[in-house]
This record gives C-alpha cells, structure tokens and sequence, in this order.
C-alpha cells in the first residue's frame, strides 16, 4: 500500500503548505507591523476585510480565486501571457488557495502577540533614537517570538487541511494539485477506505505534533 500512490499526495501537500505557509506569514507579519497599534479612519473595515477568508466557506474562496486570477481576469492574462500557461489547475493556484486560507489565523495569532509587548519598552527604544522598523526588529519581534512560532506554525495546519478552495480553483491533478485532504475525498469515493484510511491517519499525525508545539509554546510562555 505505501507506494507512490500514497506519497505523492503526501509530498505535493507539503510543497504547497511549505510555500504557502511562508507566503501567507511573511505578508501577516508585513500586515500585522502596519497595522499593529495604530488607529485610523476604516481600520476596522481593512482589518475585518482581511479575517473574512477565516469565516467565509471554501466554495466562497474558491469561487473568489476563480475570478480574480482565472483566464477572463486582468491578473490572470497577464500571468498566461507572461508564463504561457494559466493559473488556474496549477501548482500556483493551489499555493495561492492554501496561502488565503492560511493568513487570517496567521495575522491574528501575530496581533495578539504583538499588542501584547509593553509599550512602555517600545517607547523607550524611540526615545534613544530607534526607528520604527528598528523598533518591530530589534523589541516587539524578540518579544513576541512565541507567537511568531505558533502563528506560523497553526497557519501551517490550517492550510495542510485545505479542501474546498483548492479542489476549485487548482483542480485536482495527480502530482500536480491533488493534495491529502482532495486525495482522502477522491478514496471515499471510490471505495477505496484503506488508502483513505491511511491518508487520514498521516494528515491526523501532522496536525496533532502542530498543535503540541503550539501547546508546548503556551505552557512554556
């Protein structure tokens, strides 16, 4: 049973969250610098706008995906007539699906993080001349390192069980885009339980080593 049926989800799953994962923390981080702390007219629509992917169901995602970057959108011939290819049933759609899904627990967990450094420390820092990216660099991000940790490390759970936005928008093409979850539904529905079994099984481990380091991480704080 453990053939390249069954690691060839499992490798191109972890292509796709690996990428995605680092995308989606990187532009939380960006966000959650510019944002953090501040307070300007419609921050709350800006901030509420960028949670929405946390709430909103996967066919909504992947049908939002769909129009802004399949073949009729100005981002998606502009990609095709660059590439040569389009971007959707790629390796990239399912990078940009995972990516979505991932960044709102992401930016969340690193606001948290980040309003809970003291200010009294921050503003010290400006007061002996200190930047305001010297000040994120060298205070708030040492400070909140717990939850630069877990927030990488939930956005990377939370877009290793991507399913809905996925199967919509990158298909689901062997070694291309299907990943394990496209891949456990695919079983079920062709009677195959064993490998689905085992599929499920390997997605459980990954998930449930996640969470303990996220729980290790709170324990330890």
């Amino acid at each position: 049973m453990m053939d390249s049926r069954f690691w060839t989800p499992i490798f191109v799953s972890l292509q796709v969250v690996g990428i995605a994962s680092v995308l989606a923390f990187i532009l939380a981080l960006l966000a959650s610098w510019l944002l953090k702390k501040r307070a300007f007219k419609g921050k709350i629509m800006l901030e509420t706008a960028l949670m929405l992917p946390l709430v909103l169901p996967p066919t909504v995602i992947g049908f939002g995906l769909l129009v802004l970057f399949g073949r009729r959108s100005l981002i998606g011939q502009w990609y095709e007539q660059l590439f040569n290819q389009p971007i959707v049933f790629t390796l990239v759609a399912a990078v940009i699906a995972a990516t979505v899904v991932a960044f709102p627990l992401i930016y969340q967990v690193l606001m948290n993080g980040f309003e809970s450094v003291d200010d009294e420390l921050e503003d010290a820092a400006r007061q002996m001349g200190a930047s305001e990216w010297a000040v994120f660099r060298y205070v708030s991000l040492p400070l909140a390192w717990r939850s630069l940790v877990s927030g990488f490390t939930l956005g990377f759970a939370r877009a290793l069980g991507e399913f809905g936005a996925t199967l919509m928008f990158a298909g689901s093409i062997v070694g291309v885009t299907q990943t394990i979850p496209i891949s456990i539904y695919l079983a079920v529905e062709t009677g195959n339980t064993l490998m689905a079994l085992y599929w499920v099984a390997s997605i459980v481990l990954f998930s449930f080593l996640l969470l303990a380091t996220v729980q290790r991480l709170k324990q330890s704080n």
